[in-house]
């Protein structure tokens, strides 16, 4: 507790009383202030050096031009440089063959590895498992609509699937057949589907079923409607669905159709952020060695 003042010596207070007790208006030390000062000043000065404030579109640049995107723009321009031989072994391979170079293959899918992971993993997800029934494929199964083989692959990568960028990109659309048949034949379908792919159905619906999947669908499904990997139409005999199995999925397919799209990732038909030939072989490597690829 401290006591009212008496002396000239003794230290005043600030004014400010609580329950009897008043509060000494003691000077802070002296070591104290000047470091606290030290630090406004180091402060000033480093917003006036280095990137700080900032503005409308970008920070203040600092007169010592620092930056810390230069710094990883170097890093990365020294890696490149260092890889330019296998990187160019790899824009120039013939990709049946990259399994007869052992450290362009390893080269190859670490490289491929991350660039699925910085461009595909968002559709396709990380481990490349597709998205079920969202339309987006499992690239682990030897399940494909455009082909499997390792240049097929590239060539996807490169064009996409039904985009508007690359002249050369793989196009198929099947009709909606609910402008073109009655709900009760879309159901016949339906039937017919799940019995050729071995799932419970209505066998009465599934005899006219057949007769209008011959009529309808066996031109891009085939016959026995096991797809055209050409064409992108799918196998219906297997359990493997882009869209979902089910009654209510296949109806929703058949009456309003699907039409997926894949982004031509070719630096050619990209005005930002397309791949060299070098990382699209290198990202085809790695689906293909996934386990899915024929």
């Amino acid at each position: 507790m401290s006591k009212t003042p008496d002396k000239k010596h003794d230290v005043e207070t600030t004014g400010h009383v609580w329950d009897g007790i008043e509060e000494y208006n003691n000077p802070l030390p002296r070591w104290w202030l000047w470091t606290f000062y030290g630090t406004i000043a180091w402060g000033l000065i480093y917003t006036i050096a280095y990137p700080a404030w900032p503005m409308i579109q970008e920070a203040t640049p600092g007169f010592l031009g620092y930056s810390t995107r230069a710094l990883v723009a170097e890093d990365i321009a020294t890696v490149n440089e260092r890889n330019a031989g296998i990187t160019e072994r790899l824009a120039n391979v013939e990709l049946a063959s990259i399994g007869d170079d052992a450290e362009l293959l390893t080269y190859a899918r670490n490289a491929g590895a991350a660039l699925f992971r910085s461009n595909c993993s968002q559709c396709h997800g990380s481990g490349a498992a597709g998205v079920q029934a969202s339309g987006y494929p499992n690239l682990l199964d030897d399940d494909w609509l455009w082909g499997g083989e390792i240049d097929q692959i590239a060539w996807t990568i490169t064009h996409g699937i039904r985009n508007e960028q690359s002249p050369d990109s793989h196009w198929s659309q099947m009709p909606a057949f609910g402008e073109l048949l009655e709900p009760g034949e879309i159901g016949q379908l339906v039937a017919y589907v799940q019995q050729i792919s071995g799932q419970d159905h209505d066998a009465a619906l599934a005899v006219p079923g057949a007769v209008l999947f011959e009529e309808q669908c066996s031109s891009c499904h085939g016959a026995e409607g096991m797809g055209d990997p050409a064409i992108g139409a799918p196998n219906l005999t297997d359990a493997i669905w882009l869209y979902g199995g089910s009654a209510e999925r296949l109806t929703e397919t058949i009456t309003y159709s699907r039409f997926g799209v894949m982004p031509a990732w070719s630096e050619e038909y990209r005005s930002a952020g397309g791949l060299s030939q070098a990382e699209i072989n290198a990202v085809a490597t790695y689906v293909h060695s996934l386990g899915g690829g024929e």
